[in-house]
């Protein structure tokens, strides 16, 4: 079917951002931003998911994030992928 594509852009909280900058002494994890990037990855694959069902694909093969500074806080997710038809009588 050719290209699926879904994403999203995320901005930073200012909440956030004081609990993260207090964690970035210490080291270690953030946990604010490892939940706003999952969060932001599953609505771009829903979103590509209905990318590849507008085009009637009924799969998506060799699926890939990538991210990108759109502004200063505040990135885009974007995932891609290809859409496919998978005939049942194959499979």
């Amino acid at each position: 079917m050719g290209l699926v594509k879904g994403s999203t852009i995320r901005a930073k909280h200012l909440g956030k951002d004081i609990m993260a900058a207090f964690r970035g002494i210490a080291g270690g994890e953030i946990p604010e931003y490892t939940k706003m990037m999952a969060e932001a990855r599953e609505e771009a694959i829903q979103r590509m998911v209905e990318d590849a069902e507008k085009q009637g694909a009924n799969g998506i093969v060799g699926m890939r994030f990538t991210t990108s500074m759109v502004m200063q806080n505040a990135a885009e997710i974007l995932a891609y992928g290809t859409g496919v038809v998978v005939d049942s009588k194959q499979a």
